[in-house]
Parts: C-alpha cells; sequence; structure tokens
C-alpha cells in the first residue's frame, strides 16, 4: 500500500455532512424528545400528558438543544479568529449535534437507572457526558482543524459548559430538584473539572506518541497532515502541498512525446511522463492528466509512464516542468511519414502491444486480465534500455494501467520484471514502413463524474492507419485503473467498428480518488454506458482521418520535486508503525481514561 493510500483509506469513515438548517433542525427535534422522554422517565412525576411532553420537551431543548446551537455558532466564531485556521458552520454545527446526541444518551441512562434503583444518578449523568464531549470536541478540533491544544480545549469547553450552566439556571430559577436532583455547584464544579483533566491528559499522551514518529522522521506532525489531507477532502485546500514540499527530494526523469502533424500543423500530441498523477484529487500531480493536458493547443493525450507514489510530484507548480521538457522536445523534433503495423508480443502475463514511427518505437504494457498497478521507474527504465536493441533509437513507454489489483506494483526483483524483458526480446522490428493518417475524438464524458471513476479529462481516442491497411485504436480514459476484465470487453466492442486492433489506457488521475478507500477504477459502475461513450469516441475518430507526419522523443525533466523514494518509504513506514501502535495504545488509553473519570464523578466529591 503506498503511503497516500494509508492516508485515503480514512476516507471510508467520512460523511457529507448536513447543511447548517437540518442540523439545527434535528438538534431542536432531538432535544425536545430528550425532553420528553426525561419527563416521562421522572421519579414521582405528577403531571398530565400534554403538560409532560411541553414542559419536559421544552427543558430538554433549553439544555441540550439551545446550547447546542449556540455552542456551534460559537465554534465557528473562535476557530476562525484564528490565524490560517477556518471552519465552516456546517460543519460545526455538525459537531455540536454529535456531541448533543452522546450527552442527550447519557443523561436519559442516567435518568432510567436513577428510576430504577431510586437513587439519583442523572446529575453525574450529565456530567458524565459533558466529560465525554468536552474529550471528543478537543480531539476534533485538535485533528481536523490543527489547531493548537491550548485552543482547543477552550473551544471544545464551549457546549459542555454551556449545558451545565443551563441545567443551574433552570434548577435555581425554578426549584427542580426530581428529576436532576439537589446537587451542590462546587461538587459540580470539582467533577467536570477533575474529569476533563484526565481526558486531556489522555488525549495529549496519546497524540505525542502517534505524533513523535512522523515528526521526527519526516518533520511534520500526523495531526497537521491528518489535518491538511481532511481541508482538501472537504473544502478544496491545496495547502497539504506545503507539507510535502517541507519533505520532498528533486529527481531527474523521464517524458515521452510523440508529436503528429497534418496539412495545417500540429494535430495531436501524445506523452507518457514518468511522473505519478498523485497523490490525491488536486493536491501535487493528482489531476496531472487534465493539467497537463490543458498546456498545449491541440489535442493532447496524457499516458502514465512508469512510475510509482515515489514520483508524486509535491505541488501543482511542478508540471510546469514536464510542460518546459514537452515543449522543449517539441522544438527539436525529427519527424517521418511511415510507421509499422502494430504488433503484439507476450512473454507468460507480460504482454506488449508496439509500433515503429520510423526509427523509434512506441511501447503498451499490460498484464491484464492479471491485476497489476504502477511500474517503477527503474523497471520501466530496464524495459526500454532493453527495447532499443530491437532496435530503435527512441522508446516511448506506456504502463497501460487497466487491471486493477491492489498492492500489485512492479518493482525490481518481482517475477513481473522478468516476464517483460523475455517479452520484449521477442520484439521484431518489421522491414515495411507505410504512410500515416490519424484521427482524433475527445469526449469529456460530461455525464458521468469522478463516483463512476471518470476523471474531467473523459476519454481520448486516437485512431492511427498504417497505409490504409490497418486501423489501430489507441484509447484513453482518464481513471484510476480499471476493474479486471473491463478491457478486454472494451477492445471487444471497438474491433467490432472495423478496428484492426486497439489498447485501453487509463491515465491514473487521482483526481477521482477523493473517495471511500482510497481505490477507485473505472468499470465499477456503468461499464455499458461507457463502453457506449467509447465506441461513439471511436467513430468520430475514424471519420477524421487524414495524413500526417510523426515525431517521437525521449526527453529528461531535470530537478522535478517529488515525494522521492527515500520519504515516500519513509512516509509509508510511519504510517504503517503509527496505525499499528494505535491500534493497542488508543482504545487502553482511552477505556482507562473513561474509566477513571466515570469512577471520579460516580463515586468521588458527593
Amino acid at each position: 500500500m503506498s503511503a497516500m493510500d494509508s492516508i485515503m483509506s480514512l476516507t471510508k469513515y467520512m460523511v457529507t455532512l448536513p447543511v447548517t438548517h437540518i442540523s439545527v433542525f434535528i438538534i431542536i427535534i432531538i432535544s425536545f424528545i430528550t425532553g420528553i422522554i426525561a419527563g416521562f422517565i421522572e421519579p414521582g412525576a405528577n403531571q398530565s400528558l400534554l403538560s409532560t411532553i411541553l414542559y419536559g420537551g421544552s427543558i430538554g431543548f433549553l439544555i441540550f438543544g439551545a446550547m447546542s446551537i449556540m455552542a456551534g455558532a460559537i465554534t465557528t466564531t473562535m476557530v476562525n479568529m484564528l490565524e490560517g485556521k477556518f471552519i465552516k458552520m456546517k460543519q460545526s454545527m455538525f459537531l455540536a449535534l454529535i456531541s448533543m446526541i452522546i450527552v442527550a444518551l447519557i443523561y436519559l441512562i442516567g435518568s432510567l437507572v436513577s428510576h430504577l434503583t431510586f437513587y439519583s444518578f442523572t446529575i453525574d449523568a450529565l456530567i458524565y457526558g459533558c466529560a465525554i464531549i468536552f474529550a471528543f470536541r478537543t480531539m476534533i478540533l485538535w485533528g481536523t482543524k490543527n489547531v493548537r491544544l491550548l485552543a482547543s480545549v477552550i473551544i471544545a469547553l464551549t457546549q459542555p459548559a454551556l449545558i451545565l450552566s443551563m441545567v443551574m439556571v433552570i434548577v435555581f430559577l425554578t426549584s427542580i430538584t426530581t428529576n436532576l436532583g439537589e446537587f451542590s455547584v462546587i461538587a459540580v464544579l470539582l467533577k467536570i473539572v477533575i474529569a476533563s483533566l484526565i481526558l486531556v491528559i489522555a488525549i495529549f499522551s496519546f497524540v505525542v506518541v502517534i505524533e513523535s514518529p512522523m515528526r521526527k522522521n519526516l518533520g511534520v506532525g500526523g495531526l497537521e497532515l491528518l489535518s491538511l489531507f481532511i481541508s482538501h477532502i472537504s473544502e478544496g485546500s491545496q495547502a497539504m502541498e506545503g507539507a510535502f514540499e517541507d519533505m520532498g527530494e528533486s529527481i531527474k526523469t523521464l517524458v515521452g512525446v510523440m508529436c503528429f502533424k497534418g496539412k495545417n500543423g500540429v494535430k495531436a500530441i501524445f506523452l507518457a511522463p514518468s511522473v505519478h498523477p498523485g497523490p490525491v484529487g488536486e493536491i501535487g500531480g493528482g489531476n496531472m492528466p487534465t493539467i497537463l493536458g490543458k498546456r498545449f493547443e491541440t489535442f493532447t493525450m496524457v499516458s502514465h509512464g512508469p512510475s510509482t507514489h515515489d514520483f508524486n510530484p509535491v505541488a501543482s507548480k511542478e508540471i510546469d516542468k514536464i510542460e518546459t521538457a514537452v515543449n522543449n522536445a517539441l522544438e527539436n523534433m525529427t519527424y517521418t511519414d511511415h510507421a509499422s503495423l502494430f504488433q503484439r508480443t507476450e512473454n507468460e502475463n507480460a504482454k506488449l502491444g508496439y509500433q515503429y514511427f520510423g526509427d523509434d518505437l512506441v511501447l503498451l504494457v499490460t498484464f491484464s486480465p492479471v491485476g497489476f498497478d504502477d511500474i517503477d521507474f527503474g523497471v520501466g527504465l530496464a524495459v526500454m534500455n532493453a527495447a532499443k536493441a530491437s532496435p530503435a533509437k527512441d522508446v516511448l513507454m506506456v504502463d497501460c494501467h487497466n487491471s486493477f489489483l491492489a498492492d500489485s506494483r512492479i518493482l525490481p526483483g518481482n517475477k513481473e520484471v522478468f516476464q517483460l524483458l523475455g517479452a520484449v526480446d521477442k520484439i521484431e522490428k518489421p522491414t515495411k514502413q507505410e504512410t500515416i493518417r490519424v484521427g482524433c475524438n475527445f469526449d469529456p464524458m460530461d455525464d458521468f463524474s469522478k463516483e463512476q471513476g471518470v476523471g474531467q479529462s473523459g476519454v481520448k481516442v486516437m485512431v492511427i492507419d498504417i497505409g490504409e491497411k490497418q486501423k489501430t485504436a489507441y484509447i484513453l480514459l482518464d481513471s484510476n485503473n480499471m476493474v479486471i476484465g473491463f478491457r478486454e470487453k472494451i477492445l471487444e466492442a471497438v474491433k467490432s467498428l472495423g478496428v484492426d486492433d486497439a489498447e485501453v489506457m487509463t491515465t491514473d488521475t487521482h483526481y477521482v480518488n477523493t473517495l471511500s478507500g482510497g481505490h477507485n477504477p473505472v468499470g465499477k459502475k456503468m461499464q455499458s454506458e461507457i463502453i457506449e461513450t467509447i465506441l461513439e469516441s471511436t467513430k468520430a475518430a475514424i471519420e477524421d482521418l487524414e495524413t500526417v507526419q510523426v515525431g517521437l522523443k525521449v526527453a529528461e525533466i531535470d530537478d522535478i520535486k517529488t515525494l522521492g523514494p527515500t520519504h515516500a518509504t519513509e512516509l509509508v513506514t510511519t504510517i504503517s508503525s503509527i496505525i499499528a501502535v494505535s491500534k493497542v495504545f488508543a482504545p487502553l488509553v482511552f477505556i482507562l481514561a473513561l474509566l477513571f473519570a466515570f469512577i471520579w464523578i460516580f463515586y468521588g466529591v458527593g
């Protein structure tokens, strides 16, 4: 699992938050119902049904509802007063809603136990509930909003403090002593202060344990990284790039550039950068295929060159360096008007589609229908160098990335490397090359969304016709890999159009990966609709065929700052160790803290 996969797996716990007025409405309803239930539980209640409903509901709303709504509004104001921090009203109101449900539930349990045992635990249950939501709110604010501990504690106190204050006001103004019981203000304050201290110490201890390895190894705190990730997912914030820039490494890598010129100038550009389109969403190179494709004033396909998450750009501005390398290659391109037929070779599970353009070679690599993921840059470099013996001057290699299996990267030493090299050995350069016609089509697939695994560049199809004898469709979906077997369905459908051969590729865009679990291969949903769109795009590309010349060059990209193999490995290792420790340490610390707080509140000062 990659470093970002580890972080992104947290998205499965995320929910779409309701708008503010929905949370407020739910707070009002639940608080009113809580008061009614407490009214019926209250020992010795001697009121009519209507009086119990109205009176109990009103008390419940005042204590839980009104105070929670007020706390939500205050939380937004207090967080947004802090420099560089921001929380939306719907976020703080939803936090207030969840907190209110927790304390109301504990309060009702205390009321029920009091009714059954004829001993008043109600106020202690309320204090215990307030202590728990204080800890809960502190952890959420400190962890997800990257607010300092002291500030988090002060802001987290608002809701429990308001709830307890309203209880005291109601008790002293109305002389209610039945359901809430008689209590000492000093005793209440002492209980809540000590219980809160116990829970804060537990939170601090837990965070110190999980923070220290990350900060020591990478110079960034785990909570900070989590906060920045959540900000990107929920608000589209790019602040996470700053953290990655601090830990990034400058590398040298390659970009394959193929350019087709027609009678009206450049008709199409095909790119294969060995830069990984990650880490996530629009952070770094997450949406690189679309961003880079839009930099050129013509039809541009940005395929997936051999690279893993080690080569994730730390910031979107690093894409400028890829663009510069491509432009330099285009300015120094030598063109030919001949190409070979598209051919295939395979060795065990490794499959190569290859085509010569003059003295240069294009390799389309897949293991489908066997599942695989990213091909490491070192492996790709070895394959390209081996292919030059075929012979070929420059070799543009594409990792087709079209048969998804989690945790199946192809790294140096894997058996798949030798399968690839064996397939390369079987390449034979044709003695005859013929004229080239190319047709292109781009469909943004606006009827699809990233939930269906489709990014902003939709589908791009380039049909290459050699000597009017063979039509080959290069099909590129802006997606992060593909469900196993979907490639074969697409190829079968496309060949029904009279296309002689085809290959389906994905860009590996991580724009579609701001979703549950961190993986979202295309083909999990709407397969038939996607195939129909590809067929229409292929038909349009065939109709667009015209005679062209082609140039191919593999250019170097200098000093592009990426996450880097060293820090990527450290990040994976550190996150893995934190998760392993947390599974043991978190339950132990928090169960003990809650137990101590419970004992103190229910059996401490009276």
